[in-house]
């Protein structure tokens, strides 16, 4: 296990091809969902729950899903960016050894959650961190993680017999990989550049940076 956490949170990487399918030993499954668990929370709410789902036959239902939900996006491409985007892989559903999919419950810690008075949304970044978590811990067990976004929220409720209360907020893919690319996908495949640290930092006013080093590449 690599416990490094510089090198850990720069060799991180949203996976999506490299899953080999192999099992994940209890133990290290287990200690990656105890450090996201260990994640801070709003008011100590630790308002997430995992949703393990292995059922090979839920997850080829999500795929196919998540297949239509890509089809909607690149009908709204064309020219350079559909050429780009037809070459990206966009989840590891299958080819994952599990999948966990992480939700919120807002109703936890009661109606007067300690310190979410002025910021609603602050439930929601502590179930934002316990993925972070998760996400690092995984990678230093040299397991991979892919985050899938190409679904709406009502079918995967619908899917797991989630409670409507119950927001789902990510649907994770684990397992061991052959390797971690040493550039992001989307940078590989030109679809974006990413911004340099430089850009984002202001100094106690905003500042406009004037440029748009984030935008999609030209080539």
């Amino acid at each position: 296990m690599d416990t490094d956490l510089y090198r850990v949170i720069h060799r991180r990487r949203d996976v999506r091809g490299q899953f080999t399918g192999a099992p994940i030993d209890d133990e290290v499954l287990q200690r990656v969902l105890a450090a996201a668990h260990a994640a801070p929370s709003v008011g100590l709410s630790q308002p997430w729950d995992f949703v393990l789902v292995r059922d090979p036959d839920l997850r080829q239902e999500f795929h196919r899903h998540v297949e239509r939900e890509r089809d909607n996006f690149a009908a709204t491409l064309d020219g350079d960016a559909a050429r780009r985007f037809a070459g990206i892989k966009i989840d590891g559903v299958r080819e994952s050894t599990l999948s966990i999919v992480v939700t919120y419950d807002p109703e936890r810690g009661g109606p007067s959650v300690l310190g979410r008075h002025a910021i609603a949304d602050a439930g929601l970044y502590s179930v934002c961190l316990a993925i972070q978590n998760l996400w690092l811990a995984a990678s230093a067990e040299r397991l991979g993680v892919g985050w899938v976004s190409f679904y709406r929220e009502p079918f995967l409720r619908d899917l797991l017999g989630i409670p409507a209360s119950i927001r789902p907020v990510a649907w994770l893919c684990l397992g061991p990989v052959t390797h971690f690319e040493q550039t992001p996908d989307l940078e590989r495949h030109g679809w974006r550049r990413r911004r340099p640290l430089s850009a984002a930092i202001h100094q106690d006013r905003w500042r406009s940076s004037g440029t748009s080093s984030g935008s999609p590449t030209a080539t």
